[in-house]
């Protein structure tokens, strides 16, 4: 199995934290080997236990494994630019968001933020079992409910692939050249006591 760059060679944590918040990453390369029905349930798995308003648990997830019959749904629904990386992923995934509450019909304002949460554990559990795990917003997102047939309470969120990892020198060009861990601003420019600064 090809070996992913290792992140803590790049990453740094001002404050202490687990690894494994530095562990995970976006690569796009992939070796286009499967991956197996129970990796894919513990991935879910770790979706499943995600904080949500009133456990509304609003996430869905719709999948297809690589060479699958559905596979071609799925792939058609991505940008050119997505397409010319995922093709070797294990498998593609659209997460879609329940709009309304389950129980009183009504709006619920913060459908996004708890599949956000869902798709963060899902993430963390795929960097500890070494798989590559990369969300996207490159795709048709007009045409993913439909072609999905998402219910009309539910729309798109984002799309993700699982994969194995896989040889960088494969990618285009000018994705090889970001095939490598990004740092991060430090926490004080993005979390700070009391209101925003006055402008």
């Amino acid at each position: 199995m090809t070996k992913l760059p290792d992140p803590l060679a790049h990453r740094r944590a001002d404050h202490a934290i687990e690894t494994l918040f530095l562990r995970r990453w976006s690569p796009r390369a992939m070796s286009g080997e499967a991956v197996t029905p129970a990796e894919l349930s513990r991935l879910f798995e770790a979706a499943r236990w995600a904080p949500s308003t009133y456990n509304e648990q609003e996430w869905r997830f719709r999948y297809a494994h690589r060479g699958s019959a559905t596979w071609g749904t799925f792939f058609d629904l991505l940008l050119d630019a997505n397409k010319a990386w995922c093709k070797d992923a294990g498998v593609l995934v659209a997460i879609f968001a329940r709009t309304t509450f389950t129980k009183t019909g009504k709006p619920n304002p913060v459908h996004l933020f708890d599949c956000g949460a869902a798709f963060e554990n899902l993430a963390l559990q795929g960097a500890a079992m070494d798989l590559v795990v990369h969300g996207m917003a490159g795709f048709d997102w007009a045409r993913a409910g439909k072609d999905l047939r998402a219910p009309a309470e539910f729309v798109p969120a984002a799309m993700f692939v699982v994969g194995r990892p896989g040889d960088p020198t494969k990618l285009p060009p000018e994705l090889r050249e970001r095939e490598v861990p990004s740092g991060r601003r430090p926490v004080a420019e993005s979390a700070g006591e009391g209101p925003f600064p006055a402008s």
